[in-house]
């Protein structure tokens, strides 16, 4: 029986622009998505029989066709029916080290895993572009997560041009454990409130992404501008979700006002994070975050940006 051990990163949005409406009904965004060290690890091993089967360390997680992991591992059984027919099914496990509804990807970059380890185990021989596009049928964060690294994503999130690599900054991660925001509900407040601010000409739309690379934040990557690429952390999505979760708001409020780089909220959140110089900035951070913020729901995480999306080990 064969068998695999993947690492599956966590991600962190940088930037975050909500463009336009496209006509499938998602969002054109544009966006700067950003692995970190933080994962989940997972266990892939097969077995025999005609059947998936999937567990999972934290018991917040569902195991049936809900998880997209599974969902993932359905999706390689029908496009690769054949190899599914001669190799059979696997045994999925998953230990869950990336906080649950947090904004980070964590089931994005399990259902990433699940991919690259059929893969492997099944002997397919697909290449990365080629398991990104099975990826854009999961979710808009798989095709990110199979890669991983310093990323401009366009489109719904699965058009993805790497920029650079910023793995020498630290961040540390805020999340209130019982607190969970819908990723659908964010962007269905936010067309509902800011709408009448989207681009509606298509060449103007065209033009905005065609130049995209040329964004001073971008450029601050491209240089390694620490410092400023602290001052220009960019999400849309604070917009309608803090002033709806004020715990979230006084989170980042709070890791603002004691130091870093720059503070912000990841995705739809509620993970709030801050960029950091080193481990040690990021250790009295979180110190003083903790004297700050007396809650033991809350969360407080430390990590390291990383170049790398899905590992073997």
């Amino acid at each position: 029986m064969q068998s695999y051990t993947l690492i599956a990163p966590a991600k962190i949005n940088l930037y975050l622009e909500i463009i336009r409406d496209r006509p499938d009904g998602y969002h054109e965004l544009l966006m700067i998505l950003q692995s970190i060290d933080l994962a989940d690890r997972l266990e892939i091993c097969s077995h025999g029989t005609q059947d998936f089967r999937l567990t999972c360390s934290n018991p917040q997680v569902p195991t049936n066709e809900t998880n997209l992991a599974y969902r993932a591992a359905q999706l390689m059984k029908l496009e690769f029916g054949e190899a599914f027919a001669n190799y059979g099914g696997v045994d999925i496990t998953i230990d869950k080290r990336i906080p649950v509804a947090a904004g980070l990807a964590g089931g994005s970059t399990n259902a990433a895993a699940v991919l690259v380890g059929l893969n492997l185990i099944w002997e397919l021989g697909l290449t990365i572009p080629e398991l990104q596009r099975l990826g854009e049928k999961l979710g808009s964060d798989v095709p990110f997560c199979i890669a991983g690294g310093t990323v401009v994503a366009t489109g719904r999130g699965e058009k993805l041009v790497p920029i650079g690599d910023l793995n020498s900054l630290w961040v540390i991660l805020g999340k209130y454990k019982s607190l969970a925001v819908s990723t659908a509900w964010a962007y269905q407040t936010y067309r509902q409130q800011f709408s009448h601010e989207y681009i509606s000409d298509h060449a103007v739309v065209t033009s905005r992404i065609s130049k995209v690379h040329s964004d001073p934040l971008i450029q601050a990557i491209s240089h390694k501008d620490n410092h400023k690429i602290g001052q220009l952390l960019h999400n849309d999505l604070e917009k309608v979700v803090l002033p709806e979760y004020s715990q979230v708001m006084k989170l980042r409020a709070i890791l603002e006002q004691i130091g870093g780089l720059g503070t912000m909220m990841s995705g739809s959140g509620p993970t709030v994070f801050t960029l950091c110089q080193s481990q040690q900035e990021a250790e009295n951070i979180k110190n003083k975050a903790r004297q700050a913020i007396f809650d033991p729901d809350l969360e407080l995480l430390i990590t390291k940006l990383s170049s790398t999306g899905i590992q073997v080990v």
